[in-house]
């Protein structure tokens, strides 16, 4: 991404920046691989759902994936047509399904047999339809952080296969409900593709064995979660699309007339952003030396929940000699720390410092832990 110096120094910190042509390339990306495919993209909203980004999204044709009640309302605001939203999360209230329903949203992705006994009820009260997935849980390991893996039998989410035809056989019965099809989401920051593979042959098996009971659907989500170079963000901008969609262009045997959703959020924005952040103090102690900044976990968490690392650096720096630092924030807690051991050009209090690809999770994810202020944001192309 492109980070105009000269520019930001004039702003107060601690900011998001987010390079607007970089999305768009970003998102023509995308669209390049998808152009002819029976492929549907949708943005999760979780990842960032800052206004002007979802206007950039909306432009780009894509659909919003959704995980709560404010989101949709987001979605609806940003301009995301109702038949392009999907709303997953194992915890729907009744007002969020009610709003999906009252907005004619494409489909919720039911997580149980209770949520979609709700969802026809409340469909019912409205003397309406609600179109929905199973989201099945294929027990496929995306070999990624503990936290963000979401396909195996471990975790909270989605149906096992051993009980889906009953499930199904359920979401057949009820009157207010439309089945539309499968639903999976196996992690977030998956960097193989092997288990997309690995997906893609549970999804044929089940396909084939919901065909042979004459149970076809018109379509069937494969989620997301597609990883972004958070090391290397200058080198690799742009994420491995056609990497990631050949998998199933390959692997998936799409049946006729059935179409194919996704859910990327991360690799759609996280290397469009940065948090840019001025150094407030240079601590020494007998054992360290530390940047800190005025930049915490409030607006940026996850290195803090992840153990996740940003590349850091130093945009205001002249020096040539470099100097070795923990970079922290002024967070009254030990995990507030950006890198341990950065190498970094000799630092000084004022120096303006950049954590890159914090375009996921960062904003979206900021809190007001100790009162702090939110993060500001900020555009290349004025708003």
């Amino acid at each position: 991404m492109q980070l105009p110096v000269t520019t930001l120094q004039g702003y107060n910190t601690p900011f998001y920046y987010y390079d607007l042509e970089l999305l768009r390339a970003t998102l023509k990306a995308v669209n390049n691989e998808i152009n002819g495919t029976p492929f549907i993209v949708h943005y999760a909203l979780k990842a960032n759902a800052n206004p002007v980004i979802l206007r950039e999204i909306v432009q780009a044709g894509l659909g919003a994936d959704l995980v709560s009640g404010n989101e949709v309302k987001a979605a609806l605001e940003a301009g995301f047509q109702p038949c392009k939203m999907a709303y997953a999360g194992v915890g729907k209230t009744d007002w969020e399904i009610e709003t999906g329903i009252d907005n004619d949203i494409y489909c919720f992705n039911v997580e149980s047999v209770p949520e979609m006994e709700v969802i026809n009820e409340i469909a019912a009260k409205r003397g309406k339809t609600a179109g929905i997935a199973i989201r099945v849980n294929p027990n496929v390991d995306a070999h990624t952080h503990r936290y963000i893996t979401t396909g195996t039998t471990e975790n909270k989410f989605g149906i096992d296969i051993p009980v889906l035809d009953e499930v199904i056989d359920k979401a057949l019965s009820l009157p207010n409900i439309h089945l539309r099809g499968l639903h999976f989401h196996i992690g977030s920051q998956i960097t193989e593709m092997e288990p997309y593979r690995l997906l893609c042959e549970k999804t044929n098996e089940l396909l084939d064995h919901f065909g042979s009971r004459g149970i076809t659907f018109e379509m069937v989500d494969m989620g997301g979660g597609l990883g972004v170079d958070y090391q290397n963000p200058e080198k690799n901008s742009i994420a491995r699309f056609k990497e990631f969609f050949d998998v199933f262009k390959q692997h998936l045997h799409v049946r006729p007339g059935l179409k194919v959703h996704f859910e990327l959020g991360r690799s759609i924005i996280a290397q469009s952003g940065a948090l840019v952040a001025r150094v407030l103090y240079v601590k020494e102690n007998s054992a360290k030396k530390f940047v800190i900044l005025d930049a915490g976990m409030t607006d940026l968490i996850r290195p803090a929940l992840y153990s996740a690392h940003h590349k850091i650096v130093n945009l205001t720096s002249q020096a040539s000699a470099i100097e070795t630092y923990d970079v922290v924030g002024p967070i009254c807690e030990s995990s507030d720390v950006f890198g341990h051991d950065e190498q970094l050009p000799l630092t000084k209090r004022g120096d303006l410092v950049a954590l890159l690809t914090a375009g996921a999770y960062g904003e979206s994810m900021a809190s007001r832990y100790n009162m702090r202020n939110l993060p500001q944001s900020y555009f290349s192309i004025d708003k």
